[in-house]
């Protein structure tokens, strides 16, 4: 009997499946090519093992169908249950890394185009703890000379109005740093105030981020420390340059930042009152017409926060251990004062 039932098995005898079982075999072996061919990140993944569970699953489904191939059910029942845990897994790490519709736009906006996965930008949302704060209108953010400096915040809707000492210096608009230049001067054991003045002009939502936890995330991921060291550099750049437009010299010429004229001669003539080492705004618009020959109103080179010189004891440009104190901003008028 076993040798009768060993010679209808024999894979000389059998055929090539037909019908409804060569279509179930044939369907397998489609979707296991099409599985193989998946990409990498998660969504490769879900991708590979989506088609790998259908195909073993059809495999498991035409092996089941005939009495001779036993081990070949077992092994493609069991490879089918792999696959199909496999993508489970997937998929609820896919959930758990989806973020409300503002996080998404500062990722697309900022953080994607830096190479930043989402799963790493999952750690960034949840040491803020995936939380989104209000600033109502005329409402402060930062008071010149008593705020701490405690936080990094990005700005995600509104507009914010940056002052010193009652003159307007420039706007923060969404996904800038609300306080880069005050993040950037300082070391991790260092404290400080602001030296400027940010009102909101109107409602505006913020995310914001603790020092200490942002620290503690640089310790556990270098990698982070060097996209946030990236992105906060080219925010002082940009708020830089973008006082190119204010700023002007006493004959009404206007300086540019980039230019080694505009920094701080080391003893400038005492017959200009050390004017060449200041930045000149034009006079308020809203106060009348500018008087024949009034002087332009000045204001430190220092940008009351924006500082164009590192401080004291720096670490190196390349060092990301400490805090990001060099921008390219930063190294060009550094540069450019030994050579005034």
């Amino acid at each position: 009997m076993s040798a009768g039932s060993s010679s209808q098995c024999s894979p000389l005898t059998q055929t090539t499946p037909d019908g409804s079982e060569g279509s179930v075999f044939h369907l397998a072996h489609i979707f296991l090519f099409l599985g193989f061919m998946g990409g990498s990140g998660l969504y490769g993944l879900l991708y590979l093992f989506t088609f790998l569970t259908m195909g073993f699953f059809c495999s498991t489904i035409w092996s089941w169908s005939d009495p001779c191939t036993t081990d070949t059910f077992l092994w493609t029942f069991a490879l089918f249950g792999a696959c199909l845990g496999q993508t489970l897994h997937v998929s609820y790490r896919l959930r758990s890394v989806t973020f409300e519709k503002e996080f998404e736009e500062l990722y697309n906006f900022m953080f994607k185009k830096v190479g930043v996965s989402l799963t790493q930008y999952g750690k960034i949302v949840a040491c803020c703890e995936r939380e989104v704060q209000t600033l109502e209108r005329d409402h402060c953010f930062a008071v010149e000379g008593k705020t701490a400096i405690d936080k990094l915040s990005v700005l995600l809707t509104g507009r914010i109005r940056v002052t010193v000492n009652g003159e307007f210096l420039h706007h923060i608009y969404p996904f800038q740093f609300l306080d880069s230049p005050e993040w950037d001067s300082l070391r991790p054991s260092e404290e400080g105030i602001f030296q400027v003045t940010l009102r909101a002009e109107n409602r505006c939502r913020y995310v914001t981020w603790r020092r200490k936890k942002l620290y503690l995330l640089f310790a556990k991921h270098r990698y982070l420390a060097k996209i946030f060291a990236l992105v906060v550099r080219n925010d002082i750049a940009d708020k830089l340059y973008s006082l190119n437009d204010k700023a002007f010299d006493s004959s009404g010429y206007r300086y540019d930042l980039r230019l080694p004229s505009f920094c701080h001669p080391s003893n400038p003539p005492a017959d200009q009152d050390g004017a060449e080492g200041l930045l000149l705004l034009p006079p308020n618009p809203s106060a009348g017409q500018d008087k024949p020959g009034e002087r332009l109103r000045p204001l430190p080179l220092s940008l009351t926060g924006l500082c164009l010189s590192p401080p004291r004891n720096a670490p190196p440009p390349g060092d990301a251990s400490g805090p990001f104190v060099t921008s390219q901003a930063t190294n060009h008028c550094s540069s450019a004062q030994q050579m005034c």
